[in-house]
């Protein structure tokens, strides 16, 4: 049975759990409820408390929808009512002392995802040693419209503030504040990215790793079209006031309705970054080639399969993909260069390896190629049997958690993924966060990559002609 166990933090003491060697302190505040007079605000500090406050449970989650559709019969959801929203999570081994630490940020394209999600418990990295602290930021409307009288990259900047409470707190768990990797995947990916682009929050990083995550950030105006449109929508004005006098739940039906039949790759407007000088001054992918931070980050082969059921890939037609290519300028040349690198492929499969070229793989080997710190690069390729998702997006994650035998890695793996190849990424991830060396060589001017397969190998970037050829 869990025992109870204690630990003070400068807001009051926690009691969470300790069982089998690893502690666990479960819904921590990190910043306050950013409800109230404290909506479409910067995260606020805490209250402290007085007595104990328990922390054996998550805590609530940024409002947000289920996945819709197909996507939604492979990604779960978790939804936990309440107000108080911006929370930590921590799993410690119980004889942490200075210990490594490792810092996890969820993904769900900025408007959906949770901490609370069974896949991203950190048991496995801290009997590793690691202390693992997982977090939970504003998503969508609540975090990333751009309205105004309302600052902006809510959800960015609560992660910055769980990323100083981190730093702050995490000595009284055991962990060594000066040795902090922060992780992402998908849009978690890109908040790390954009935490390494604020310079105040990059100097508190002391490595980090990208999975799969968008580079970019936009101008105010681009990335304030889901904001105007949803305010068009509901009658009201894209300011603070306004749209802090529309409940929570009937923002999520707007924006669900406004998104019907979209995906990442078109239709309606997503969440994105804005540049802006307080919070981003500078678009992630042109400050990450600059810096010193030792990063590790990949993409996989398929991003593209989580996104479209195989009868969505077969109904895009050639003129699709024309019309694609002249509004992205993509030149011709780069197409006959992506049909040779995947003979046989249709139309839909050509169209959406280059989308996802564009808006992941491509960005990512630019950034790669401009640093001069140490960065290693890996590409995910093992086929999934499921869906023919083969090397979708988020497929990775059950391995690097080493959990392949939880629910949400097999609704996307299936019941017989490859053990070894989860025990060989979750080993290389945590020498990572413990040295700063996955285990292969750098990527240089040979832009050597970690392929991580039912065989693993270390090979000169795949694809490159074809990904080269991309604005």
């Amino acid at each position: 049975m869990p025992a109870p166990c204690t630990v003070s933090l400068s807001s009051g003491a926690v009691r969470g759990t300790a069982e089998a060697g690893i502690r666990r302190f479960l819904g921590i505040p990190y910043a306050a409820a950013p409800f109230g007079d404290n909506r479409f605000r910067a995260p606020q500090p805490v209250q402290s408390w007085k007595d104990e406050r328990d922390a054996t449970a998550f805590g609530a989650t940024s409002p947000q929808l289920p996945y819709p559709g197909a996507i939604g019969e492979l990604l779960g959801s978790v939804r936990i009512e309440g107000d108080e929203i911006l929370t930590a999570n921590v799993w410690a081994p119980t004889d942490a002392s200075a210990a490594p630490v490792l810092l996890w940020i969820h993904g769900g394209a900025l408007e959906r995802g949770a901490s609370a999600i069974p896949l991203y418990d950190g048991e496995a990295f801290a009997r590793a040693g690691i202390v693992f602290v997982s977090i939970n930021y504003r998503l969508g409307s609540e975090g990333f419209s751009v309205l105004e009288g309302a600052p902006r990259n809510l959800g960015l900047q609560d992660a910055a503030a769980a990323l100083e409470w981190v730093h702050a707190e995490i000595g009284a768990f055991g962990g060594d504040p000066g040795q902090i990797t922060a992780m992402g995947e998908s849009a978690g990916g890109a908040i790390v990215a954009g935490l390494l682009a604020r310079p105040s929050s990059r100097a508190l990083i002391a490595r980090a790793i990208i999975e799969s995550g968008p580079l970019e950030a936009q101008s105010a105006g681009r990335a304030g079209r889901v904001t105007a449109q949803l305010a068009k929508r509901l009658g009201i004005a894209a300011d603070r006031r306004s749209f802090a006098g529309v409940a929570p739940d009937q923002l999520l039906e707007a924006r669900r309705d406004q998104a019907a039949g979209s995906s990442p790759l078109g239709g309606a407007p997503g969440f994105q970054f804005a540049i802006d000088p307080e919070s981003l001054p500078h678009s992630p992918h042109e400050v990450l080639g600059e810096i010193d931070t030792p990063l590790l980050i990949g993409s996989n082969t398929d991003e593209y399969r989580l996104w479209f059921a195989p009868a969505a890939l077969a109904a895009i037609r050639p003129v699709k993909l024309l019309l694609a290519c002249l509004a992205l300028r993509i030149p011709r040349r780069a197409v006959a260069a992506y049909r040779a690198e995947f003979p046989g492929a249709s139309t839909g499969e050509i169209f959406g390896q280059l989308a996802t070229d564009i808006m992941l793989r491509a960005p990512l080997s630019r950034v790669a190629r401009a640093r001069t710190a140490p960065t290693h690069v890996y590409e995910f390729a093992w086929r999934s049997p499921v869906r023919d998702l083969r090397a979708a997006h988020a497929l990775e994650l059950g391995f690097v958690f080493d959990r392949l035998v939880d629910e949400e890695a097999q609704r996307l793996a299936g019941p017989d993924a490859p053990r070894e190849l989860a025990t060989e990424m979750h080993a290389s991830w945590i020498s990572f966060v413990k040295t700063g060396d996955p285990g292969w060589p750098v990527y240089g001017p040979d832009r050597l990559t970690r392929l991580f397969d039912t065989v693993s190998t270390t090979v000169p970037q795949r694809r490159t002609t074809a990904m080269d050829l991309l604005p």
